[in-house]
């Protein structure tokens, strides 16, 4: 029988810090937005989405190539055309679903939703204005999709192994724009800049709180960059999200000591399972985890059986590189391919009369994408024979169709090394420790603010 400690019942009203200001949203407007990287108030999200919208339907233009290859794709085939038509003609026409709070009518069918991805893959994830409110949409093509995604339709096109791949090329085509001086305009001083007084503000709060109730450290206290730069230095959207770390800032918990495991990311506590399975439904309700699905059917799996795993979530504000827990030899390292928006069941919209179903998708959705996202799966043999082989798993969330490894089979890393990156979007990642590994102190989920990169975790013990 499994235990878990999980914080799905526990649903911080937002994870960036401005939006806690704003307790005055009406309930039907709240959602729980987990890591901050939609807003928690709706209502600006719908004016986000009704500003795409509107831009495209004044300014039309021709799609991508990409695009235009992948809905040609879809288009083509039966299955794949039914049920990119249905997931939206099962959005229902009422309630908050018809249209948003200012009166603009959702996307409501396939091509008009290639054209607003087609904007969306010109500019980078920005901020956006509300009623004298700032709120962030850091996954933008998520945000198009929030209702089409939460159909039966939408369940099953997004599990679709050809949609993906087709989905893959147009967030690699996505990604190079990201990675262009072009998607840098986003990275501005102006209100709704990543460098405005909101966005730098909320920024250097996460990192402060993480530190220490006093700590007042500035963004280039925290981060590699040049401040005196309209830019800070960053060339694009992209070398700002994988922004390093400042020298001297973040240093390594007890760099010495192999009995402390080291945390791999900037991250919350999400869940804690002990004794998981080799296989499990994980798609079920509540939060199981099903070793070799996460694994992607790695012959190492079957190790870990009975074992623990460690899970977290990364916010949007935060710092998106990874760093290895335990020194160590990589004994393998891959990258396993997979969903982009697909969501647990449960979070679907359909037999409901307003939205509270699909309210938390992403928040229920945490374990169930270990199993199913595009993910960096690496096994390390630790220097601590308590240890022994374990293993980390950085999981791509939605448009994040790159997760970067920076190791390779055979090296050996030093406790707190570098060892990869997310880019241009959420995430979240897991630690896998086998079974009578004695290990004990992983913070409780729940908490209200990160557990710092390169901190102390847990503490092993010596094997009974």
């Amino acid at each position: 029988m499994s235990s878990s400690e999980s914080s799905a019942a526990v649903h911080p009203s937002s994870d960036v810090p401005h939006e806690k200001h704003h307790a005055d949203i009406p309930d039907e407007h709240q959602r729980q937005r987990i890591g901050g990287w939609m807003p928690t108030d709706h209502r600006i999200h719908n004016k986000w989405l009704g500003e795409q919208v509107e831009h495209v339907d004044k300014n039309p233009k021709e799609l991508n190539p990409v695009l235009k290859e992948f809905g040609d794709m879809v288009k083509s085939s039966s299955k794949l055309r039914m049920l990119a038509t249905s997931m939206f003609e099962e959005i229902p026409n009422r309630g908050p679903y018809k249209m948003d709070p200012t009166g603009h009518k959702q996307i409501r069918d396939f091509d008009h939703l290639l054209a607003v991805l087609n904007h969306i893959m010109g500019q980078g994830p920005h901020f956006t204005e509300h009623q004298a409110q700032v709120g962030l949409v850091g996954v933008p093509m998520n945000a198009t999709l929030d209702w089409p995604m939460a159909t039966p339709s939408g369940y099953a096109l997004f599990l679709d192994e050809d949609f993906n791949k087709g989905m893959k090329k147009v967030l690699n085509e996505w990604g190079k724009f990201l990675r262009s001086e072009e998607s840098a305009k986003v990275l501005t001083k102006h209100k709704t800049g990543w460098f405005g007084e909101t966005g730098i503000n909320d920024i250097c709060t996460v990192a402060n709180q993480a530190t220490g109730p006093d700590s007042k450290l500035s963004f280039h206290d925290c981060f590699k960059c040049e401040p005196d730069h309209p830019t800070y230095g960053y060339k694009s959207w992209d070398h700002f999200f994988t922004r390093e770390l400042q020298d001297g800032y973040r240093e390594t918990a007890d760099p010495d000591d192999d009995s402390v495991v080291v945390n791999a990311c900037e991250s919350k506590t999400f869940n804690i399972q002990h004794n998981v399975k080799l296989v499990d439904e994980f798609w079920t309700k509540g939060n199981k985890y099903s070793l070799s699905d996460m694994m992607a059917g790695c012959d190492l799996a079957p190790q870990f059986v009975g074992g623990t795993v460690y899970q977290a979530f990364l916010s949007a504000l935060s710092y998106h590189r990874w760093h290895t827990p335990v020194s160590g030899t990589i004994k393998k390292a891959f990258v396993a391919d997979g969903t982009y928006f697909s969501e647990k069941i449960s979070s679907a919209i359909f037999n409901t009369n307003d939205a509270s179903q699909s309210k938390a998708g992403l928040t229920n959705s945490q374990s169930y994408i270990a199993h199913l996202a595009t993910r960096a799966i690496i096994f390390i043999e630790a220097d601590n024979p308590d240890i022994g082989l374990m293993c980390f798993i950085g999981i791509g969330m939605d448009e994040v169709s790159t997760c970067e490894i920076t190791v390779k089979e055979g090296d050996h890393v030093k406790k707190g090394e570098c060892t990869g990156m997310f880019h241009f979007g959420g995430s979240s990642h897991t630690l896998i420790f086998r079974k009578g590994v004695n290990i004990s102190g992983f913070p409780k989920p729940g908490q209200s603010v990160n557990v710092p990169v390169r901190s102390k975790l847990a503490t092993v013990h010596k094997s009974k």
